[in-house]
């Protein structure tokens, strides 16, 4: 039998070395990224003690679950949480609605009046009314204190509409033609020919507006007045400004609080990220090829 020929190629000298300093480079970063969300779940998980001393490092010091008991048995963060999934999940499903009509409609050169529409919309980028104003608008239309307020307020994202419309752009017109030519209409060919191709460009919009919904802390705080009513961001503000020893002694009260906040805090950023961490690695696949496609193309 003949032996199969040696094709990799071996590394000079120098490739060696840029590799070897490339690796470092890109070990550095990493280093520098993980290390404050290393730092801060080792400080979750420990004492206050430890945490005052300025001992946590990469690792908890007497490890124990206070802050998260704290946190999580108290009930209203789990009442918040749901207020913050019911945002996010219908938030994100408008937003998705929305903003694919749009770029759909945009991204047809037969529509008449087209330039003028993208740079108006383009011109909210720079431009826009201001947070006075805003608050004049929800009140008048009589939607202070409700969802329907904040769905509406951030219903469509201009960046985000304009790499969603330059990806349908990026479709073969062929496939659009031929659908058209067996009778299909254009909420048929959008349906059943667009959005099947454009997973990539459709998953990093969910990423983009679910990850925008989860963290929306201002907003809510603004026109949201019923504590009921609160996303979780909202809850942990308040629970982080309260946040006490159970057990304080007169003469270590401030320093004990102080501590004691600062275990709060860090257990309460686990809770807070890590649902969009889960939810990162199932739509990080289709993040880069949609962001450059829908950045880059036409």
């Amino acid at each position: 039998m003949k032996r199969k020929a040696n094709t990799k190629v071996k590394s000079s000298y120098g490739e060696k070395i840029f590799m070897a300093i490339a690796y470092t480079i890109v070990a550095l970063f990493s280093i520098c990224a993980l290390y404050p969300f290393i730092n801060v779940l080792s400080t979750s998980f420990s004492s206050s003690r430890a945490v005052g001393a300025g001992e946590v490092i990469l690792f908890p010091i007497e490890p124990n679950l206070q802050a998260y008991r704290q946190l999580l048995f108290d009930g209203q963060i789990l009442a918040s949480m749901k207020n913050t999934v019911l945002l996010t999940v219908a938030g994100t499903t408008f937003n998705l609605v929305a903003t694919t009509l749009v770029a759909y409609a945009l991204s047809k050169p037969r529509l008449k009046g087209r330039k003028f529409f993208v740079g108006m919309i383009v011109f909210t980028m720079l431009f826009s009314g201001g947070m006075i104003p805003n608050f004049v608008l929800i009140k008048s239309l009589h939607l202070m204190n409700t969802f329907s307020g904040l769905w509406l307020m951030g219903l469509i994202s201009t960046y985000n509409m304009i790499v969603m419309k330059t990806f349908f752009e990026g479709i073969p017109d062929g496939l659009c033609e031929a659908a058209a030519i067996d009778g299909a209409n254009e909420p048929t060919i959008l349906c059943r020919i667009v959005l099947p191709v454009s997973k990539p460009v459709m998953a990093t919009m969910v990423l983009f507006y679910a990850v925008g919904w989860w963290n929306n802390y201002f907003n809510p705080m603004l026109y949201l007045s019923s504590t009921s009513k609160f996303p979780m961001m909202v809850k942990l503000k308040q629970m982080l400004d309260t946040a006490k020893m159970i057990e304080v002694s007169a003469a270590e009260g401030l320093t004990q609080t102080y501590i004691a906040a600062e275990t709060f805090k860090a257990a309460s950023i686990i809770v807070a990220t890590l649902p969009i961490i889960c939810v990162y690695p199932f739509l990080q696949k289709y993040f880069v090829k949609g962001v450059m496609i829908g950045s880059i193309k036409g």
